[in-house]
């Protein structure tokens, strides 16, 4: 059996009824990781409690080496984003069934910040993407993106990631995202092989 990679996407958020980081997702399962890699997808639903409950059965029970979270960016214009850390605290605002976190925290017992053990800005440097630009950020934005990310790199030790991808145009598409997502995550799962030999 390969080591497994755990790419997630979400449901529909907002006005976006087509969440581009799903799209992505779905594209990326098509290309695959290589023979050598268990590429295993799943969708997310904007709504914390659900989402929690679901990264908490992916690390407890297929146990990966890397799980990927995307997330749809909404500001952002033919730009993916890698976060370096996801935070604990401040998640005010309401998920899609109208409900935030208690005392907007993410993990009462949890640190103020979890740093991914894949180097972001590492992988910023080392890759281009034909078309869309990519950035190094340190915020995920307090919501369900930042929580997922923070619950994620609780369960996991550190070993996850989060990429936001742009809302689908005309010159993003979802096929390019994939490429996209194809590529980053082959320099991660790189990037972890070397940190674990």
């Amino acid at each position: 059996m390969g080591v497994q990679e755990r790419p997630g996407g979400f449901g529909p958020f907002r006005q976006y009824l087509v969440n581009s980081s799903w799209e992505a997702v779905k594209e990326l399962s098509k290309r695959g990781l290589g023979k050598n890699i268990d590429l295993r997808i799943m969708q997310l639903p904007v709504v914390y409690q659900k989402a929690k409950e679901q990264i908490f059965r992916i690390w407890t029970t297929l146990h990966p080496i890397l799980a990927v979270h995307v997330g749809l960016a909404s500001s952002a214009k033919a730009i993916i984003i890698l976060e370096q850390c996801g935070k604990n605290k401040g998640y005010e605002e309401m998920d899609a069934c109208g409900f935030h976190p208690e005392g907007g925290c993410c993990m009462l017992d949890g640190p103020e910040k979890i740093e991914s053990t894949i180097n972001m800005k590492t992988i910023w440097k080392n890759i281009s993407v034909e078309g869309i630009d990519i950035i190094f950020s340190r915020d995920a934005g307090r919501y369900i993106c930042d929580y997922t990310y923070y619950t994620s790199l609780y369960y996991g030790s550190g070993r996850a990631a989060f990429i936001h991808v742009p809302p689908l145009s005309k010159s993003v598409t979802a096929d390019s995202l994939g490429k996209a997502l194809q590529t980053i995550i082959l320099e991660m799962l790189k990037q972890g092989g070397e940190q674990r030999e």
